[in-house]
């Protein structure tokens, strides 16, 4: 993975945390999705956080 598309998703309910790729070129807001945390075993709203 390149390291400056590469964004940190952090879980709003728990410390998991997910590393993804953004086009920074389409996508200029922070980006906020529902994906599975498995330390609360549920689904939850992640949010994108600084590296």
């Amino acid at each position: 993975m390149s390291q400056e598309r590469l964004i940190k998703l952090k879980s709003t309910k728990s410390s998991h945390v997910y590393y993804s790729r953004k086009n920074k070129k389409k996508v200029e807001r922070k980006i906020e999705l529902m994906k599975y945390d498995p330390t609360l075993r549920k689904r939850v709203v992640y949010k994108e956080a600084k590296k």
